[in-house]
């Protein structure tokens, strides 16, 4: 089993930035595969960016590249999602999650585990 915490959301300003954290604990961090997946009222969850076990493969959506990094620290057993020039369509209930096979992956259907997501909100 693998539990994931979140933390980071809030309320910012369209052009502000966010850093959201994921804590993960119960398996070697360093085997996991992670993700970082968002959900707007009445729209599917859809990836944003992807990680591999090592950090050297990423992943990112086509409306976040340029604006969003995604990281980790296996030392920490943390990823993060640095979030750059927030958009009010960025605004969304943002999870983390995390699958054992190393390639990273971009489908829901994909990842075994899940926080309990964190609410970003932009406001224009």
């Amino acid at each position: 089993q693998v539990q994931l915490v979140e933390s980071g959301g809030g309320l910012v300003q369209a052009g502000g930035s966010l850093r959201l954290s994921c804590a993960a604990s119960g398996r070697t961090f360093s085997s996991l595969a992670m993700g970082w997946f968002r959900q707007a009222p009445g729209k599917e969850r859809e990836a944003v960016a992807a990680i591999g076990w090592s950090g050297s493969s990423t992943f990112y959506a086509d409306s976040v590249k340029g604006r969003f990094t995604i990281s980790r620290d296996n030392a920490k057993n943390t990823v993060y999602l640095q979030m750059n020039s927030l958009k009010p369509e960025d605004t969304a209930v943002y999870y983390c999650a995390a699958r054992i096979q190393i390639p990273i992956a971009t489908s829901p259907q994909s990842y075994a585990y899940w926080g309990q997501g964190t609410q970003v909100t932009v406001s224009s």
